[in-house]
């Protein structure tokens, strides 16, 4: 179960991945009409159709790297910004591997590691996605 809590932080939106009726999902949980849960779209119910009323199984688990899998420095890093971590929670795994991968590419220099941790903080405080190329 998804209860919306991370580190004692509530997240708006959670990125999750499953089945449902065995067919593969990807979806995000958050509010909607005042309850949290997730849209299955046309495209999906055209190749497994569900009816209101029918019993359904659903599996889902969250989508990408969550902050309990993340290395030590980075999570101290984003524990000490609350509005950078909850925007980093808020990001697709597509955006949150990226930041990471970027990082991770300095294992052989941990000034550089630390000097990127901080600009992704940063980026990251400053509502970018994706930190600019160059």
């Amino acid at each position: 179960m998804i209860t919306g809590q991370t580190r004692g932080r509530r997240k708006p939106r959670h990125h999750v991945t499953g089945m449902v009726n065995g067919m593969g999902i990807r979806g995000v949980i958050e509010a909607h009409d005042g309850e949290r849960g997730f849209i299955l779209g046309a495209a999906w119910l055209r190749g497994c159709p569900v009816r209101v009323g029918d019993t359904i199984r659903v599996e889902i688990v969250p989508e990408g790297p969550q902050r309990g899998d993340l290395a030590e420095d980075v999570a101290a890093a984003l524990d000490a910004e609350p509005e950078a971590a909850a925007f980093f929670d808020a990001l697709t795994q597509f955006y949150r591997r990226a930041y990471l991968r970027w990082i991770d590419a300095t294992k052989r220099s941990p000034a550089l590691r630390a000097d990127r941790i901080a600009e992704m903080i940063d980026l990251l405080k400053a509502g970018v996605k994706e930190r600019p190329k160059g």
